[in-house]
């Protein structure tokens, strides 16, 4: 997986002349870390956003390069594109073979990462605040310099043939893939990040070549710092660095959906494997977008839900009251709740995972049922209650540069701004048990579901009588 051991990945989004590039700025105060620090963010005349936070008295900084493309942007019959990309981004340039790459990373003592989802690509590196003009430039060039050797492509098809086995053994990431695969069938966001055995194997120059024209484009990226950088020396460094950047015949503003319509479908897939000791199933249905009004109310509601594990004993102290059904009845070993968001759509639901092979259908009915409730009546009490707790998961994390650039770069791409922690805490409190109902409404009431099981799944009822079920909940 790592190229050394300062060069890692992680899995799971023409200028004519070349001139100094204009730049406008905003600046967005952030909270009281760190002596009140700001969110800046200037965009370049080709279209690049540039975002920094300083923090004083830092002494590493991390930049990178947020891109607003990932899997989903794959071409048809080329599924997993992005993700090789990845792999081969410090595999060598025109100027750095893959040995001085590593040897000038390893001198300075920085660490360079990248990692490919759905929707977006990132390129980042964490060093020393003297080194990040180095950093930049080395950025740069992977990002805009990559040899794409032959050579590389096919030792890379083994490694990623080997990762896709590891995954494979990941029993979680195996039922989210087939959920996304039967939710949006036959269209780009259900294909997998990796791509199929198939596409792996048949991954030619000319789809990685062809891919990073259409989607490696200036008004497509974000150049995140955060740390003892400042703002106007990476604006600098950008306009050196990425002046050569094309940008998109058809410019989409970082935030808006560049992709076509996606539909949801009411569906299942099931694998049976009667080697497992336990049941593995996803039950999802349509979620909303990053951009959406809905986004913060259905993220409380899914904090309602939360994460529960009987190997953390803690089932009498948690909040949840579909905790106190599945703890006390032992229907599940464990489950945890979900809310993802996509640029126009989203999955909102449950994974779970039990070995009382005899009792699943109580475990989806207790389950879909409180679903229900939240319809109906959801108090006050545990509305407050999964506020608190989202804010604390939200902004506590916010710890290390970064972790904060990974913020801003995220936020930049998915909604065009960056949400300081203030913002984030009045759109979070702002949310009542009303708007609880409202989309729980809009969202569950009597909705077709996607439902994805691995394992012992026999004991699991046909789709359409837990489709019954669900909806005599509702009358």
């Amino acid at each position: 997986m790592s190229a050394s051991r300062f060069i890692t990945r992680a899995l799971r989004q023409p200028i004519a002349a070349r001139q100094p590039l204009l730049s406008r700025s905003l600046a967005t105060p952030v909270s009281t870390r760190y002596q009140d620090p700001v969110t800046k963010t200037s965009t370049l005349s080709n279209g690049l956003s540039v975002s920094t936070e300083t923090i004083p008295g830092a002494s590493t900084s991390t930049v990178g390069l947020w891109i607003d493309a990932g899997s989903r942007a794959d071409a048809n019959g080329a599924s997993g594109t992005a993700h090789f990309l990845e792999h081969l981004a410090f595999k060598g340039t025109k100027t750095r073979n893959q040995t001085a790459l590593e040897l000038e990373v390893e001198n300075v003592g920085a660490h360079l990462n990248a990692y490919t989802s759905r929707e977006q690509t990132v390129y980042y590196a964490k060093c020393f605040d003297k080194d990040v003009p180095q950093a930049v430039d080395i950025l740069s060039d992977i990002l805009q310099n990559s040899k794409l050797d032959e050579s590389a492509i096919e030792r890379e098809r083994d490694v990623i043939l080997r990762e896709q086995e590891e995954v494979d053994k990941q029993l979680e990431e195996v039922v989210f893939d087939h959920l996304h695969a039967v939710a949006f069938q036959g269209q780009p966001l259900g294909n997998t990040i990796l791509g199929p055995e198939a596409h792996i194997k048949s991954i030619r120059k000319t789809d990685l070549s062809s891919y990073i024209s259409k989607n490696y484009t200036a008004d497509r990226m974000v150049l995140v710092g955060a740390g003892s950088i400042e703002h106007d020396a990476l604006v600098k460094l950008a306009e050196k660095n990425f002046a050569s950047l094309p940008v998109s015949k058809n410019p989409i503003p970082l935030g808006q959906a560049a992709h076509q319509p996606t539909q949801f479908s009411g569906a299942e897939v099931r694998i049976r494997d009667d080697t497992m000791s336990t049941m593995n199933i996803a039950i999802a249905v349509e979620g909303c977008g990053w951009r959406s009004p809905d986004y913060w109310p259905m993220l409380v509601m899914q904090s309602i839900f939360g994460n529960w594990d009987r190997s953390l004993g803690a089932s009498p102290l948690l909040s949840s009251k579909l905790s106190h059904i599945i703890s006390t009845n032992n229907l599940a070993n464990s489950y945890m709740s979900f809310s993802t968001s996509y640029s126009d759509t989203g999955l909102w639901g449950i994974y779970m995972v039990t070995e009382n092979l005899t009792n699943i259908d109580d475990m989806v009915h207790f389950t879909l049922r409180e679903w229900t409730r939240m319809s109906i009546s959801p108090s006050s009490g545990e509305v407050e209650r999964a506020k608190s707790q989202l804010k604390a998961s939200l902004l506590l994390g916010l710890d290390g540069t970064t972790a904060i650039a990974e913020d801003i770069g995220r936020q930049m791409v998915t909604t065009g701004k960056r949400y300081t922690p203030k913002e984030i805490e009045r759109y979070v409190d702002a949310v009542t048990p009303d708007d609880i109902k409202r989309v729980a409404q809009k969202y569950l009431w009597d909705k077709d579901f996607a439902l994805a099981a691995l394992g012992r799944v026999e004991g699991l009822l046909d789709y359409n009588r837990i489709r019954a079920d669900m909806s005599s909940m509702m009358y």
